[in-house]
């Protein structure tokens, strides 16, 4: 069932039985049964006139489900919106998927409403500032696999060499935060800092993001103490302690370096 319902993409919203077929490597008989048994739980819509399959809202409705149990949400929703009241720029929280940066809260700034980022929006970690922040903190093979998808441009600033976004990374762990500057949207500038669970593995990112006049190079700092400050603040609700950073300080260390850390347990999938 799941190779089934994974058949599907943003690109591919709707497709014929034959390709679904083909995409979960199933003879079409039993993707036409699975297919009958979602669409009766509602996990599959059927366009009969047009001889097609999508994923039906019972899918939407589990995931609502799931996001509102996380503790993450839980914990994060007040001070998400006390970080947008904060700084008068929006805010955004994101997950890290293992290749991409998951938009799963935002609260604009108040009194406008910004372009671009959707809830459950995914964007690629490797030239957004919420996913550099949590990229710099991931052990050598996650970035291994996200520079062999390939480092796509995005605009004329995005980081597309390995050594360049390696060094990037090694200033998000100096520093403490990261930053886009119009790498992924030229529009949009950014400022994030990764937050942690209670094991002190960093999974998920808080950020500021707005037009350059917002998010300057000359409020940087003071938006990079606001983001760090909510970012510690959701990670000691999740049950961080400050002193788990070291151990994955010099873990993270690692990452660009010549040397090769040893394997990591932790492969997102």
């Amino acid at each position: 069932m799941m190779r089934v319902l994974r058949s599907f993409s943003r690109v591919d919203r709707h497709l014929p039985l034959a390709a679904i077929a083909e995409n979960a490597q199933l003879p079409r008989a039993t993707a036409h049964r699975i297919l009958s048994a979602l669409r009766e739980i509602g996990f599959i819509e059927q366009d009969i006139r047009r001889g097609t399959y999508c994923l039906g809202l019972g899918l939407f409705e589990l995931g609502s489900l799931a996001r509102a149990n996380m503790d993450l949400m839980r914990e994060a929703k007040p001070l998400v919106d006390e970080l947008a009241r904060a700084s008068a720029t929006a805010a955004h929280l994101g997950v890290f998927n293992g290749m991409e940066i998951v938009v799963v809260e935002r609260e604009d700034q108040p009194g406008h409403v910004m372009r671009g980022a959707r809830l459950f929006e995914t964007a690629p970690a490797y030239c957004t500032g919420l996913g550099k922040a949590v990229l710099a903190h991931q052990p050598q093979e996650v970035l291994d696999r996200i520079v062999a998808a390939g480092l796509k441009r995005y605009t004329r600033n995005t980081l597309t060499t390995v050594l360049a976004l390696q060094r990037d990374l090694a200033r998000v762990r100096q520093r403490g935060y990261a930053t886009d500057k119009g790498e992924h949207q030229l529009w949009t500038h950014c400022v994030a800092a990764p937050i942690r669970d209670a094991s002190g593995r960093v999974f998920s990112a808080v950020s500021v993001t707005g037009p350059i006049e917002q998010v300057s190079a000359e409020r940087t700092p003071v938006l990079a103490e606001l983001v760090v400050q909510t970012a510690a603040s959701i990670s000691r609700q999740l049950g961080h302690e400050a002193d788990d950073d070291s151990t994955d300080a010099r873990a993270s260390s690692q990452v660009g370096s010549t040397q090769r850390p040893r394997r990591s347990a932790y492969a997102p999938k």
